[in-house]
This record gives C-alpha cells, sequence and structure tokens, in this order.
C-alpha cells in the first residue's frame, strides 16, 4: 500500500456498511488513493458505483481467499 493511501477494512461488514464507510471516506479526501478490504457478496459492485459517483476511478481489483481488494483513485 502506497504511503498516501487511506485504507478502509469493511471485512466482516454486511451492505450497506461498506458502502458508507468507504463513501464517508472517499467525501473527507478531496483526491488521493483509498483502498478498500470487503468480503460482503455485494459490497464490490456497490462501492464502485459509489465510487464512480464521487468521481473516483477504480484503477485495481482483486480477489484473495474470499475478500475483494479495491484501489481507487481521484486526481
Amino acid at each position: 500500500m502506497a504511503e498516501n493511501t487511506k485504507m478502509v477494512d469493511a471485512r466482516g461488514l454486511s451492505c450497506p456498511q461498506p458502502v458508507l464507510i468507504a463513501g464517508d471516506e472517499m467525501d473527507a479526501l478531496a483526491s488521493g488513493r483509498i483502498e478498500v478490504l470487503t468480503d460482503c457478496g455485494a459490497s464490490p459492485e456497490n462501492v464502485g458505483r459509489a465510487a464512480k459517483a464521487k468521481g473516483w476511478r477504480l484503477v485495481s481489483s482483486s480477489e484473495d481467499k474470499g475478500a475483494v481488494r479495491m484501489v481507487f483513485e481521484k486526481p
């Protein structure tokens, strides 16, 4: 994780909590990089949709042991 990356660990939380937590962090940053971890089935799609609506771009997504790691950037 890059030094200027904000981490949102939403594993163990069910929707809509991961979306709300990630959205609050995105609102708190004018720009930068946010990494979101979630293991709730619907969360990756929902977090991605919310991020796009807030002007954040998905730069990577991967899955490991049931958890999805998404990295978003906003210039």
